[in-house]
């Protein structure tokens, strides 16, 4: 049941769920906009080495997602999510309106970063206080909210990375900015559709007071922490050295034209649209028949996805010379399955375990497994030009399936917590 009782839905969903979507494609849009031209800026404009541009993209990815755990206890304490969002979005907006100058780069990359720190772990902090406690259209809600992710993410390689390779890369910067501002305009139109400030669920047990964490929940959030921390090395190269390898190890060429290099980064989020309906559908019949796979197994699985995707990978180059883009478009496939599985899981894992008033923290350490595994990602993506990129590939490999492993192991005391939780309820 919606909080609003009898107020209509926009797609059987809170209309409060569509604003958040909209609100978060945008900035996705800015986001990607910007990265999808950040180590192509970096190598080719500022004729920085690929170990150099590798550790400054891993760098400032890593930043951008450890700002939000400062930024969470802030929007939490201090301001409010709804006002955290706004002064983030409008900070973001100027950092990405700075990188239209040359000299103001590593201060852009700054800006966003700050301006993310307040923004992230805000927006899907919301989406909880939209439902009724136990309505079974939240776990789906972030699967919903993932896919406005990805519509961003898909039209920023295509829009922004057009401008960029085409007319001048500050016309790609800026491009990102004006999504930044769209987005911010769409969440102050759209206000009235969202929850209240403040949450005040009821206290549902004795032992597990309001605003505190239990001891096995916060072991649990650490493992899960961890293991996404391993598998973000490898998931982060997307970004950084495949894409590197796209531009001078890929065929790009249909006929007699070229598939601009930044466009390959506009297959995961389509793919993203593509499945998400048809993998739902999966979900939702495997829940009627019963058959329900815990997050973290679900995790493990899609860990093992993406260590297959690298596989693939790592035969193409194997095959030697210049590799047919199909073998990349097949990667992301495959790629984009294995995401699917884990990331949007994670993402609802912790929210869901939020205690009462500490819903953006909680979110915001969700991101410090993204900040620590963007860094390793940084550190991994310096030794591509130390070795052949058949083993490079390899190692991939062998870092999704160990985070796979490790989830693995988590799984028996995932569903310990989560019965625990069940009972005092």
């Amino acid at each position: 049941m919606i909080r609003a009782g009898g107020e209509a839905t926009w797609f059987g969903q809170p209309r409060g769920l569509t604003i958040l979507f909209l609100t978060n494609m945008w900035e996705q849009f800015s986001y990607y906009g910007m990265r999808a031209l950040l180590v192509y800026y970096m190598t080719k404009q500022l004729l920085f080495t690929q170990g150099h541009a590798s550790l400054v993209y891993g760098a400032y990815t890593a930043c951008a997602y450890f700002t939000p755990i400062v930024g969470g206890v802030i929007a939490d304490r201090l301001l409010g999510k709804r006002r955290a969002i706004v002064i983030g979005g409008s900070i973001m907006a100027a950092g990405h309106f700075m990188m239209t100058f040359e000299p103001l780069f590593y201060v852009a990359l700054g800006t966003i970063a700050l301006g993310n720190g307040l923004f992230l772990p805000s927006l899907p902090s919301q989406i909880d206080d939209l439902y009724e406690p136990g309505d079974p259209r939240v776990g789906w809600a972030y699967n919903v909210y993932y896919v406005g992710v990805n519509i961003g993410g898909f039209l920023a390689p295509l829009l922004c990375g057009t401008l960029g390779e085409v007319y001048g890369w500050h016309w790609g910067f800026g491009a990102a900015g004006i999504g930044m501002v769209l987005g911010l305009a769409i969440y102050l139109w759209g206000q009235r559709y969202l929850p209240p400030q403040v949450r005040h669920p009821k206290v549902e047990h004795a032992e597990a007071p309001r605003g505190r964490f239990s001891r096995s929940t916060i072991l649990l959030l650490l493992a899960i922490a961890l293991a996404v921390t391993i598998f973000r090395g490898a998931y982060e190269q997307v970004g950084n050295t495949v894409a590197l390898w796209a531009d001078s190890g890929v065929d790009r060429r249909v006929g007699d034209t070229a598939i601009p290099m930044t466009w390959f980064q506009s297959l995961n989020p389509l793919l993203v649209m593509l499945m998400t309906p048809a993998l739902l559908a999966w979900w939702r019949r495997r829940s009627d028949a019963g058959l329900i796979e815990r997050p973290a197994r679900k995790m493990a699985i899609g860990a093992a996805i993406v260590a297959l995707a690298y596989l693939v990978l790592a035969a193409a180059s194997a095959m030697g010379g210049v590799t047919h883009w199909l073998w990349l478009a097949v990667f992301f496939a495959i790629f984009t399955l294995g995401e699917l599985y884990i990331l949007p899981t994670g993402l609802g894992l912790f929210a869901r375990l939020a205690p009462a008033g500490f819903g953006a923290t909680t979110v915001a350490a969700w991101y410090l497994s993204i900040f620590a595994g963007s860094l390793s990602a940084g550190l991994v993506g310096t030794l591509w030009s130390r070795m052949g990129h058949t083993v490079y590939f390899l190692m991939l490999t062998a870092i999704g399936l160990i985070a796979a492993a490790l989830l693995l192991l988590i799984d028996p005391f995932e569903k310990k917590v989560q019965a625990e939780r069940s009972e005092v309820r």
